[in-house]
């Protein structure tokens, strides 16, 4: 995060908020100038993202599903805003520890081990490592001591919006993006690469709450989509897996999801749609004969 401190700093802090005589390196202004950005950046990606998710991938017809709450959207939204800055607070400390340099974040892609295949291998394991963490993350939020108190919040959403993908407990949320923080105090990662898979994880995080269960034929036994989480949402003890069905198979939670065997949320309105003596029209909406 120093490359995004150094850019607010160059462009709006130092010129335009605070004081001349306030060093840029001071640990108090850090700290703050990380809150506003990693406040206003998470509340960016998520109405910018999630709103183009909802508006042009998600299925509207699945508001009709009778799982789907009376004003959802809203209270996902309303949710999801009182969330985000207690979620901020104890990320905005390790990314502070980033910026003082406790992490093996790199500048320059000379300083990966081994050039840019480095970087390139770095990506995939993030998201290997990141998958692990957030399965066994999840899975134990679903422990009877814990879940009532902190994970249900997020189960209010039977069938989920993609704005429901942050409406979460403020520590359930921060506990599942503790991999994404942790990796970088682990292994080499060059600082760009961080950004932009910090953006990707908050969009697939979108991407599975959207109810765009089309995946291509290939990539269904190990993509961990829409369908899938859907399932999570409906039946609780499946699918805890963030991108990849890896883990979910080792940890014998895995479920087929019941889109792709005909038994999904909208194969259930066509079915309640037809014993009205309605007919589905061309998949995504209800008229009368």
């Amino acid at each position: 995060m120093d490359l995004v401190l150094k850019y607010t700093d160059d462009l709006i802090w130092t010129p335009y908020v605070y004081p001349a005589a306030w060093p840029e390196d001071e640990p108090f202004r850090q700290i703050i100038s990380l809150f506003i950005v990693t406040n206003l950046g998470a509340l960016v990606l998520y109405f910018l993202f999630a709103t183009l998710s909802y508006y042009f991938l998600f299925d509207h017809a699945l508001k009709k599903h009778p799982h789907f709450l009376e004003n959802q959207v809203q209270r996902e939204i309303k949710f999801s805003v009182k969330a985000l800055p207690w979620i901020s607070i104890p990320t905005v400390a390790i990314f502070f520890a980033e910026v003082k340099g406790y992490s093996k974040l790199y500048d320059n892609v000379d300083d990966s081990p081994y050039g840019w295949l480095g970087v390139i291998l770095s990506m995939l394991s993030f998201l290997f490592f990141t998958d692990m963490g957030i399965y066994w993350i999840h899975r134990y939020l679903h422990h009877r001591l814990i879940y009532k108190r902190f994970h249900k919040p997020h189960h209010l959403w039977k069938i989920p919006t993609p704005f429901a993908s942050h409406a979460f407990h403020p520590l359930d949320g921060f506990l599942q993006s503790l991999p994404y923080h942790i990796y970088p105090f682990l292994f080499p990662l060059h600082k760009v690469t961080y950004l932009g898979l910090y953006v990707f994880v908050n969009v697939w995080s979108i991407s599975i709450h959207d109810g765009n269960y089309r995946v291509p034929d290939l990539l269904k036994p190990v993509i961990n989509g829409a369908a899938h989480h859907t399932d999570h949402h409906l039946f609780f003890d499946y699918n805890y897996g963030q991108y990849f069905t890896l883990w979910d198979r080792i940890g014998r939670s895995y479920k087929n999801p019941s889109s792709y065997e005909g038994k999904g949320p909208l194969d259930c309105l066509n079915k309640m749609n037809n014993h009205e003596g309605e007919k589905t029209v061309d998949g995504d909406s209800f008229k009368d004969k």
